[in-house]
């Protein structure tokens, strides 16, 4: 018998300018449990966020990342019980599937023998999931610059100013992916484009150095939140409420629904406004202050 245990982070993508390409690891959890016995079939348990929810059969994200992987290997697995503790709220743009598909990867890769090289599962991951911007965070932790051109990967992983937290405001309701990609333009203004690339290289320098005084507009986007504004009621009043509350930037978490601000200290002042603003609008939202995960996938296994 052997059991392979995965824990991966969130992670939030974009960070406003940087459509698909930035990411920050969140100290949020897809904590993941193997074990493999003889025999056949598998046995799918789930905890946490979306139990109740996510499938427990083969259709399950875990399961299909690591069937991915077992077919790839030519790894013939025996009876598998598969336990996901899950913190990471679904469909509010905090990385649950590229969370879950990760898990499901590196839980694989160690059952077949394999090690877990990093940049292994940074292919395996981005196509899987098809982008690298929460893949790319999820692995290394910190904050990711990533890349893909054509079957590679380019990533950077900058460590994060010492003290930087994030304040994330998750309302009461989901926001598939796919509809926010549905309303995106398939051609920009070369203006806008020039100026999300320019805010891009601004972000990723301010982190590098540590001026946290250039979040605010580097964290400015017009390359798909003014599109995603229909379907986050509230946006732009939660996005203003963090910044008169004292937070540092602020943007829509990936896709969305959540909004994330970047904070020092405790972050409750930027959370209250936050929800007040959300509020108003008559949403629930419930915000959380989380710690910089600064060491992305772990993973281990062991043999009985």
């Amino acid at each position: 018998m052997q059991k392979a245990e995965i824990v991966v982070p969130a992670s939030s993508a974009n960070l406003g300018p940087g459509f698909d390409c930035l990411g920050l690891s969140l100290s949020l959890y897809h904590r993941l449990m193997v074990t493999e016995s003889p025999g056949e079939g598998f046995e799918v348990r789930a905890s946490g966020e979306g139990a109740g929810r996510v499938p427990l059969d083969g259709r399950n994200w875990v399961c299909r990342a690591m069937d991915r992987v077992f077919a790839e290997s030519g790894y013939s697995p025996g009876r598998l019980v598969v336990e996901c503790a899950c913190e990471i709220p679904l469909a509010r743009g905090l990385g649950s599937s590229a969370a879950a598909l990760l898990a499901g990867t590196a839980a694989a890769m160690l059952l077949a023998g394999e090690s877990l090289d990093r940049d292994r599962l940074l292919q395996r991951g981005v196509v899987a999931e098809g982008h690298p911007d929460n893949v790319a965070p999820c692995v290394l932790g910190g904050f990711t610059v990533a890349v893909t051109d054509h079957d590679a990967v380019h990533c950077l992983r900058l460590e994060p100013p010492a003290g930087l937290r994030a304040v994330v405001a998750i309302p009461d309701f989901s926001l598939p992916t796919s509809r926010a990609r549905a309303v995106l333009p398939a051609r920009v203004e070369l203006s806008d484009a020039a100026g999300n690339a320019a805010r891009v290289g601004l972000l990723t320098a301010a982190i590098a150095t540590g001026r946290l005084d250039l979040l605010a507009p580097a964290m400015v986007d017009v390359l798909h939140e003014p599109y995603r504004r229909e379907l986050v009621p509230g946006l732009e009043e939660v996005r203003a409420a963090a910044l008169a509350g004292g937070a540092l930037g602020a943007a829509l978490s990936g896709a969305g629904p959540a909004v994330l601000a970047l904070v020092t200290g405790d972050g409750k002042a930027v959370g209250r406004a936050m929800e007040e603003a959300w509020q108003r609008q008559g949403v629930r939202a419930r915000a959380v202050t989380l710690e910089i995960d600064r060491q992305g996938l772990q993973g281990r296994i062991e043999h009985d």
